[in-house]
């Protein structure tokens, strides 16, 4: 199982939540996370493509998604292009710090280190319920 979470960056505070099965595509729940009143998004490599999807075509938000390390490895670490892209996406990094936080409190003060397999209803009855938890 997979969830799927919107964050506030203002705030930290969790709009919404999505569970998926884990062979769904990060990049096709785009489009029910967002609310509309976003200026911007963030997300990591897995959401790659989610500014040229058809659903997103009137949404004037600045995507800001993390490159995969093949599209930058090219040029080589000595190089002053990779030396500029890795900033970029370390900046980014922080940005994304904000979504991981909600996570960090369920796995660990709430003990679901490891999750077991319960039925994918059961799951994310369970994240939800710790995700208003968490704040």
């Amino acid at each position: 199982m997979k969830a799927h979470i919107d964050v506030d960056a203002a705030t930290g505070l969790v709009h919404s939540l999505i569970g998926t099965a884990a062979n769904v595509a990060d990049v096709t729940q785009v489009d029910q996370l967002l609310h509309g009143k976003e200026s911007h998004a963030v997300g990591d490599a897995g959401y790659t493509g989610a500014a040229k999807r058809p659903e997103h075509a009137g949404r004037n938000v600045i995507w800001s998604i993390a490159a995969r390390p093949s599209s930058y490895q090219q040029y080589g670490k000595d190089s002053v292009l990779y030396q500029a892209k890795r900033k970029i996406e370390y900046a980014k990094a922080q940005l994304r710090a904000k979504v991981e936080h909600p996570f960090q409190v369920i796995k660990v003060r709430f003990g679901h280190r490891k999750v077991r397999y319960r039925g994918l209803a059961n799951l994310l009855l369970a994240k939800r319920y710790l995700q208003r938890l968490a704040g």
